[in-house]
């Protein structure tokens, strides 16, 4: 009995090892994509096999980097433009999960918007942004709502078909025990529906930052959005490059909060 004990702890150290040992591979794996990106971008871009002027090099950027940062111009334009996607973030996520626990509340609502929705769904958000523009003027307002509005409507989609997904027999038992709607739903429907709203937060992270960068285009004197317009005004392709980078860092760093936050909640559930 013992040595069988022995022999499954020793299997499981193994299991753990090999986990260990393939982690420690991808990382490696993924240090070397990076370095061998810009590695060959800065070689690329000094023998110019590729045009400096257009698509600069990482020592360029890097060094416009420090100029921002030196000038205090970077900390600006970053804190508007993550401020406003945090915000749309939020809203379009938020508005999106109401409106999908409304159309579940009432199923005949649902059946009357179920088109609409479908119609908005396929509309380009983004050709909203000058109707925005004219009804809330050229500010933060109209860029917040672009950030909302063009994650909201897949936000309700996605989770209201987690909603109706749910399995019928756990409101069942509810209803046997009288529950009413509002209960099946914070006990039940909500709770089962946490896995699909954490999926949907993660697509609504790169959305978001979609929305904030085209209002930035239309209308923002400030912000990462207004730095890419501006370099390509003033042909100035490494601002605009650093620009990008820097929304890529940002929307990765939003993408692994999400990812904390869907480990803590698994977590909880499975305590």
């Amino acid at each position: 009995m013992k040595s069988t004990i022995n022999e499954t702890e020793l299997l499981h150290e193994q299991f753990l090892f090999s986990i260990k040992k393939e982690k420690k591979w991808v990382r490696i794996y993924q240090l070397l994509i990076f370095i061998l990106f810009f590695g060959s971008w800065e070689f690329a871009s000094r023998e110019r096999w590729i045009d400096p002027l257009i698509f600069s090099s990482p020592t360029k950027i890097w060094h416009l980097l420090l100029v921002k940062i030196s000038d205090g111009s970077l900390f600006n334009n970053l804190y508007v433009t993550v401020g406003e996607t945090v915000c749309g973030f939020l809203l379009g996520t938020l508005l999106g999960t109401i409106l999908a626990a409304v159309l579940w509340w009432s199923p005949f609502l649902s059946k009357i918007l179920d088109p609409y929705l479908v119609i908005l769904n396929a509309m380009p958000k983004v050709a909203l942004g000058p109707i925005l523009i004219v009804a809330l003027g050229p500010g933060l307002s109209s860029i917040i709502a672009m950030g909302t509005i063009i994650s909201v409507i897949i936000t309700t989609i996605v989770v209201y078909t987690s909603f109706r997904g749910v399995d019928p027999n756990y409101m069942k038992v509810l209803q046997t025990f009288e529950a009413n709607r509002w209960q099946i739903f914070k006990e039940s429907i909500l709770p089962a529906s946490f896995p699909t709203i954490i999926s949907t937060l993660k697509v609504n992270v790169g959305l978001s930052w979609v929305g904030v960068i085209v209002g930035e285009f239309l209308v923002s004197s400030r912000g990462l959005g207004y730095m890419i317009i501006y370099g390509f005004q003033v042909f100035n392709f490494t601002l605009v490059l650093l620009s990008l980078l820097l929304i890529a860092v940002f929307a990765t760093i939003m993408y692994q909060l999400v990812e904390l936050l869907e480990k803590a909640l698994i977590k909880d559930e499975q305590e």
